[in-house]
């Protein structure tokens, strides 16, 4: 006779990096707290400078808010995501003179060869096993000369502050529960040396011409003043730009 064993599944996976799932709780988070609001989110348009008139792309743009930051500069702006409700959410933010669509960085991007002057991709590599075709499709949609603003992990915090400490040469991920809107969220994230990124971009046709490590923003002291003096002695994201070389 069958019995409750004999019937019995095994769990499904955990979902990993589901942002479908949290997208709302997401969105308050990257809008107010003190790392994207006041130290990513800055740092970038920082590094972007003027952006008025030019056609940018922003890879990752999950629920909006640079890229509402980059049109209130003048910027001509279009979003991508993965995740449909983080677009769904962006939607709201941006109305329809953004055009947004789904995709996936991994894979081909629906857009001509040369069709921006600069991509932004804050905080979204370091979800990549493999950084290569990413790249090389964002080197192709941009124009010669273009440049590829983005954000990363930085590789010290990645490779240090973890038990056992991995191989600091070898690309790995690495898991951990974020704990968002009173939730648990499982997440995944790939690590890599800095040589190992600089590899990675000289192949896929850029020449790097800046690699930051900002400051917070200083309104935020008195806003988060615990958070802020972890964050502005502590090594977080690393910051780059890069410029489409010649083909």
């Amino acid at each position: 006779m069958p019995t409750a064993e004999n019937h019995a599944r095994p769990a499904p996976p955990v979902k990993v990096n589901d942002y479908d799932s949290f997208a709302e709780a997401y969105a308050e988070e990257n809008a107010h707290g003190i790392a994207n609001a006041y130290y990513e989110r800055p740092a970038v348009l920082a590094l972007a400078g003027d952006v008025a008139g030019r056609r940018v792309l922003d890879a990752g743009c999950g629920t909006g808010p640079l890229s509402a930051e980059l049109r209130e500069r003048g910027a001509l702006v279009t979003g991508i995501d993965a995740s449909a409700g983080m677009l769904a959410l962006a939607r709201q933010r941006l109305g329809d003179d953004v055009p947004l669509h789904v995709a996936d960085l991994a894979g081909r991007l629906p857009f001509a060869d040369g069709a921006f002057d600069d991509v932004v991709a804050s905080l979204v590599l370091h979800y990549l096993e493999d950084w290569g075709p990413a790249l090389a499709e964002l080197r192709r949609v941009l124009r010669p000369g273009g440049r590829l603003i983005g954000s990363v992990d930085h590789p010290v915090v990645a490779y240090t502050h973890r038990d056992p400490r991995p191989d600091y040469s070898a690309t790995t991920s690495y898991t951990f529960d974020w704990t968002l809107g009173g939730r648990s969220i499982p997440m995944r994230l790939w690590r890599r040396p800095l040589q190992a990124m600089t590899d990675a971009f000289t192949a896929a046709g850029f020449r790097l011409t800046a690699l930051s490590e900002p400051q917070p923003d200083p309104t935020a002291r008195e806003l988060f003043p615990e958070e802020f003096a972890d964050l502005s002695t502590t090594p977080c994201f690393l910051f780059f730009v890069l410029e489409a070389a010649e083909r």
